[in-house]
């Protein structure tokens, strides 16, 4: 009698760990050894052959760089209760967050600051923000805003922004690199939509993806700024963990003359 062997459907943790990985582009050995465990066991594991314990799901996900969201995911995947918190912005565990936030916004003035929450929607701003709202259409800056459509939108800034083809493509590289390392729905049909706000651009051999400055169009000329985003690395709140702050930057001196004259605190 000849016996058939029997294929076994992959366990949610198997696929997603497995797909994480080749997302990664590590190899079983190397994320073994990086996990402190066998590539035999790891092995087990993509097959659904073994079962992970808790912490081992744990330390998986944290060499695989991903967010407090996808290990809370991963977990569940494995059986586990999550063990990472989503808290309301306003809940009072997050008041010092709140008032953190509130302070750096206030110390760039002169300069724009903005809060934002996954997806580019805008959480707080300090009043030089207002330098990015002038002309919008309301609709735009109706609640919830999004930062990254009122930035890339004909009716928004893109009207004012006078290298939109390089610049807006910055923003959507920016954005399909993320998409890259955490694919979302949600982010693909944003990136479309973003992308269809912009005109074709041949960027030539001479192209540097980074650093792509802002040229804006204003009262008094051209304005110049450059952005510098941040956000709270060792935040074990998912809420804090998605935060990010946007910072402008004036890149040239009459720039930065016309926010000081405009935007200075009193």
């Amino acid at each position: 009698m000849t016996t058939m062997a029997v294929a076994t459907t992959p366990t949610p943790f198997a696929q997603q760990l497995r797909d994480w990985r080749t997302r990664r582009r590590i190899s079983q050995l190397d994320l073994a050894i990086a996990a402190e465990t066998s590539q035999r066991y790891l092995s087990f594991l993509e097959q659904g052959r073994s079962h992970p314990g808790r912490t081992m799901v744990v330390r998986l996900a944290e060499v695989l760089g991903l967010s407090l969201r996808e290990r809370n995911a991963l977990l569940l995947a494995a059986g586990y209760a999550p063990i990472f918190p989503e808290s309301s912005l306003d809940a009072p565990e997050l008041e010092a967050v709140r008032y953190a936030l509130d302070t750096i916004l206030q110390g760039h003035l002169p300069y724009p600051a903005v809060v934002t929450r996954p997806f580019g929607v805008l959480v707080a701003a300090n009043p030089g923000f207002a330098l990015l709202t002038e002309g919008c259409a309301p609709e735009l800056l109706e609640p919830p805003i999004n930062v990254l459509r009122l930035a890339l939108h004909p009716d928004g800034l893109g009207r004012r922004v006078l290298n939109m083809p390089e610049w807006g493509r910055h923003v959507t590289d920016s954005l399909r690199n993320r998409a890259g390392r955490s694919p979302d729905p949600e982010l693909d049909a944003l990136i479309a939509e973003l992308e269809g706000y912009l005109p074709p651009v041949d960027p030539g051999p001479g192209h540097l993806g980074f650093a792509v400055p802002l040229r804006l169009r204003s009262e008094v000329g051209e304005l110049r700024l450059i952005t510098t985003v941040t956000s709270f690395a060792t935040a074990t709140d998912i809420t804090l963990s998605e935060l990010h702050l946007e910072a402008f930057l004036p890149a040239d001196g009459a720039t930065s003359d016309y926010l000081r004259e405009r935007f200075s605190p009193a």
